[in-house]
Parts: C-alpha cells; sequence; structure tokens
C-alpha cells in the first residue's frame, strides 16, 4: 500500500511540475544554428555552409600547450569572409594548475589579432586520474587565465554526465554551459539550469563539408559584447607552435623538414611513432615545429589547402578552380605525370 501510495505521488508530482525541471532549458528563445570544426573536417566550403543556413561556427584553435590546428586560420578568415559567427575553443590537457595557466596563455597567444563573436570555449573532457576536485581546480585556473589576458567571457563544453557529476555547482554558477548530449529534443538536467549551447549530434550532413560533423544550437547569449581584435599578451611570442602535417604522397621527412626550416631528426624526435626516418606514409599525421616563426605558421595555414580527387578532376580544372598552376600543384604534390592523378588522392593546393 505504501508503495502504491508513492507511486501515485510520483505520478501527480510529474503532472503538476514543469517538464523543465528535469532539463537543462535554453538560456533564451533566439536560438541559432551552429557546427563545430577542426583540422578533422579539411578544407571547407563556408559560402555553402552559409547558404544551407548556418549561424555560428566554432572552430578548434589549439590543442596542450603547443600544438595549433592546422585548419584554425583558414576556418577562421573562410568563416568571417562568408558572415558567419565565429567562436574558438581549446581541448585541455592539463594535469595541474600549473599547466592549465600556461595551455590558457597558449589558447590565448595562438588566438591573438583575431575578432571572435562567441565566448571562448574550454573543451576539458579526458582526466586521467585526476579527481574531481582535481578537475574544477584545473578547469577554474585555465578559464580565469583565459579571461583574464583576453578580456573575453568564457565557455564550459561539456557532455551531459561530467556537467551532472563531474563539474562543481560553483563553476555552474560562474560560466556559462556548452553541452553535449545526442539523440534528445533537450538535454537532461546538470548543475547548470541553462545552456548556451547545446551540440545534438556528431554525424550531422552540411553543404560544403565532406563527411559528418558536430551539429550545435546557440542561444543569443553566446555572443561577445566585445568583437574587437584581442591583443597579443606580452609573452605571446614566447612560445613554439606545432603543427599537425598530413602525409601527402611522395612526401619525404627530408622535404617536410626542409619546407618547414627544421631538421629530420626534430621530427623523428618530436613524432614517437616514427621507427624509421625513410618510412612515412599517405595520410599520417606529423607534428612538425614551427620554432615560433610566425610568418612561416601562417603561410602554411592560409594558403594550402587539401583538396581530395573526384572522379572527373584533372590538374589543369583545379589549377583554374584555385588560381594557381599545374606545375605549381605538380611540384607541391611530387606528381610526376601531370595527367596522372587518382580519384580518392588528396592533394596539397595553395590558395
Amino acid at each position: 500500500m505504501k508503495f502504491k501510495t508513492l507511486l501515485i505521488t510520483l505520478l501527480i508530482l510529474m503532472i503538476v511540475l514543469p517538464l523543465n525541471i528535469f532539463a537543462t532549458t535554453a538560456s533564451s528563445d533566439v536560438i541559432y544554428d551552429g557546427i563545430d570544426v577542426s583540422d578533422w573536417q579539411g578544407y571547407i566550403n563556408y559560402s555553402a555552409v552559409k547558404a544551407s543556413g548556418i549561424d555560428v561556427v566554432y572552430i578548434k584553435a589549439s590543442q596542450g600547450d603547443n600544438i595549433v590546428d592546422s585548419y584554425f586560420k583558414i576556418n577562421y578568415n573562410n568563416a568571417k569572409e562568408n558572415g558567419l559567427k565565429v567562436g574558438f575553443y581549446h581541448y585541455l590537457t592539463a594535469r595541474t594548475q600549473s599547466e592549465a595557466i600556461r595551455q590558457a596563455e597558449f589558447f590565448s597567444s595562438v588566438i591573438s589579432n583575431t575578432s571572435p563573436d562567441c565566448k571562448l570555449a574550454m573543451d576539458f573532457e579526458s582526466f586521467g586520474n585526476l579527481n574531481i576536485y582535481e578537475i574544477n581546480d584545473i578547469s577554474r585556473a585555465f578559464l580565469e587565465r583565459v579571461r583574464e589576458i583576453t578580456g573575453r567571457e568564457v565557455i564550459i563544453y561539456s557532455d551531459a554526465y561530467n556537467a551532472r557529476s563531474v563539474f562543481s555547482e560553483e563553476l555552474a554558477n560562474e560560466y556559462p554551459l556548452w553541452i553535449a548530449e545526442y539523440g534528445v529534443e533537450v538535454p537532461s538536467r546538470t548543475n547548470w539550469e541553462y545552456w548556451e549551447g547545446f551540440q545534438y549530434t556528431s554525424t550531422g550532413n552540411v553543404p560544403g563539408i565532406r563527411g559528418n560533423v558536430d551539429r550545435d544550437k546557440f542561444t543569443e547569449d553566446i555572443f561577445l559584447n566585445d568583437d574587437t581584435h584581442i591583443t597579443p599578451s606580452g609573452n605571446s611570442e614566447n612560445y613554439n607552435h606545432d603543427l599537425e602535417y598530413i602525409v601527402q604522397r611522395g612526401n619525404t621527412l627530408s622535404g617536410i623538414a626542409r619546407k618547414y626550416g627544421t631538421t629530420v631528426n626534430e621530427l623523428v624526435i618530436l613524432n614517437s611513432q616514427i621507427r624509421n626516418p625513410n618510412l612515412i606514409f599517405p595520410g599520417e599525421r606529423i607534428r612538425v615545429p614551427i620554432n615560433g616563426n610566425k610568418n612561416k605558421e601562417d603561410r602554411f595555414i592560409t594558403n594550402h589547402i587539401i583538396y581530395t580527387v573526384r572522379r572527373g578532376d584533372t590538374l589543369s580544372e583545379l589549377a583554374l578552380r584555385y588560381g594557381t598552376t599545374v606545375q605549381s600543384i605538380a611540384n607541391l604534390n611530387n606528381i610526376k605525370n601531370v595527367n596522372l592523378i587518382y580519384i580518392g588522392e588528396r592533394l596539397q593546393i595553395e590558395n
């Protein structure tokens, strides 16, 4: 009898109480369609993305304390040129508060001289052996330092479980939430009452992007009040940025080293997976040290795209499309026969 009475009481409460007490709801009624991207998407046609109705794009800028996403600058420039609202996120790997501060300084240096439209995001999702208290202390150290350096508001990206069970109510009271939860119309209840970003699938399809992409909804609260340039911090030039280079057909370590002003030995030390310096494979990702050479970094990121050859493509058509020459594409990709390219082949093209 007691159980039956309790069950009836619960049913009555579910009917009487508003449904949103069991959910994290949007912070406003104004919703914008968005995506978040990294180098995994490769080259993106932002004109087609914009035409499809996407309003906001969050771009991966950096990871750890020395990796710049290889498509960061070209994603930023092309998204801005096509009128999308832009945000940046950093993939945090810190295991101490001091590491978190250093990564905050690195992230801030990477996005200096840009004009983001959206709050700066912390993506902290791989915790290793950290306990909850350490996770929250590291998060706070990172968020506070980014906010201090950039003068911009920050936001926490988290899946629903961590937003409910790991990140504290204190953090929830101070920083807004960009929540990830798939297969639901409304995110489940967390330590946050409201969300400003909601990543609802990782298998979205958007014109202008090859393959899957994360799809998001954002409220109007995601936008910054200050859209001026982020000025470089005093120590922004002290960081040696690494880039991830995708090995192309015909590449050699010595050729890559020569191109980016480093040495084969540096590449081998930086990439522990390389056992034989004479053996690298197309599609392999190699970290390349930039050694603080800003011009070299910018030239690599902004002036090259990775194009996947489709049926019917020719080098002459690609050269015309991207405003370059057949010989330039051939030289860049070590192509011996300019009349012979293969479907699925990935080509670097100056853009």
